[in-house]
């Protein structure tokens, strides 16, 4: 089997000849602990990682290659506004105003880079005025949102041997950043109508964006940002996210199964565990990268919900850090009971923090190994 057809017959409980190999991905801290450990300077650390283990594992994450922008155009211009005490206020491609280290610059909130904790200042949506000026900038129809070889892309990756991917901010991921957690929570009890003419735009937004898009390709997977859950609960009640997030997944979804993509994720960080029965009467048939921290039990929600819903993540980034018999067993815990039947691809379950070690790494990747039929 080539990448892409084992990455699908491996999420669509299928018959894959192995498990895609996908350890989990190092954050810029974590890749300069490693390379003061042993990796190789200039060199990938997936390519170092298989060299070590002694596999021929095809990088098997799925590729964002179709060169889409669902972002904001124009956006807003990057600035230091001050610089005090160690810190930077900033303003971000969005328009956030935030406090930040010094210790990172601006482009550390345009890419998730590293673990960058920040200090929210102003958000670009406080009223309805300033929501008809940040809807201007999202014109489904502006050129720059497609490459000039759009269609040759498409066509050149048709006879494609790895999984290609579409990334879309969810709608509570897209109102968060256009007002702020806590002013859109608020808003959802005392502006009803404002959050839902936002969510609605967002969700017609991007529908026809993807109608553009299937016209020409089908993504192997569609990943939908949300971050929508603290450690113990969700950020919104499930009857919050009937009312605001149902319609616009309802969107979404149905277009993409249509033109067939195998695989509809959702991305939450948290306790997803109020969470997955939503998105499952959605549509979704993955979701990921169920945070152990967060008392998400990936072995249980698989004895809940069986081959209705894939998972991709699910190993305690806690027990790679400690590494020995705690990841030993930790592995076992997951692994060979949700391979069982299928529908899932381990990995750690969030990015690699800059507490597990370079050596730690190898020892995990190569239990997984293992486990998924590398070794």
């Amino acid at each position: 089997m080539n990448a892409r057809e084992r990455y699908i017959e491996t999420l669509t409980f299928g018959q894959p000849d192995k498990i895609p190999f996908i350890p989990g991905g190092p954050r810029k801290s974590t890749l300069a602990r490693w390379r003061k450990e042993g990796l190789d300077e200039g060199m990938d650390f997936y390519e170092a990682l298989c060299k070590e283990l002694g596999i021929d594992a095809p990088f098997s994450h799925p590729r964002s290659e179709l060169g889409i922008s669902f972002k904001m155009i124009p956006q807003f211009p990057e600035m230091v506004l001050e610089h005090r005490e160690g810190h930077y206020v900033v303003q971000d491609w969005m328009g956030t105003i935030v406090e930040i280290s010094d210790r990172y610059d601006v482009s550390y909130l345009r890419y998730a880079k590293d673990f960058v904790t920040r200090k929210y200042i102003k958000f670009p949506v406080e009223n309805w005025k300033d929501w008809e000026e940040m809807k201007k900038r999202y014109d489904p129809e502006c050129p720059a949102r497609f490459p000039d070889d759009f269609k040759e892309r498409c066509e050149r990756l048709k006879s494609r041997d790895y999984p290609i991917s579409l990334t879309i901010s969810g709608p509570f991921w897209q109102l968060r950043d256009w007002c702020g957690l806590e002013r859109l929570c608020i808003m959802m009890i005392e502006e009803p109508d404002f959050v839902q003419e936002m969510a609605q735009f967002w969700g017609d937004f991007v529908a026809k964006m993807l109608d553009k898009v299937l016209e020409e390709i089908c993504p192997d997977q569609v990943l939908i940002n949300e971050d929508m859950a603290y450690k113990a609960h969700s950020m919104i009640s499930p009857a919050m996210t009937y009312k605001y997030l149902m319609p616009v997944y309802q969107k979404w979804v149905p277009r993409l199964r249509e033109k067939g993509c195998p695989v509809i994720e959702m991305d939450s960080d948290g306790y997803i565990g109020e969470l997955i029965p939503i998105w499952l009467e959605a549509g979704f048939n993955c979701c990921s990268p169920v945070e152990v921290a967060a008392h998400n039990d990936i072995v249980e929600y698989r004895r809940l919900y069986g081959k209705k819903m894939a998972f991709c993540g699910g190993i305690d980034k806690r027990c790679i850090a400690k590494g020995g018999k705690a990841l030993e067993k930790e592995l076992v815990r997951v692994v060979p009971p949700l391979l069982k039947e299928g529908g899932f691809i381990p990995s750690c379950d969030h990015g690699v923090p800059p507490d597990i070690s370079w050596q730690n790494f190898i020892e995990y990747s190569r239990l997984l190994a293992k486990l998924t039929g590398w070794l």
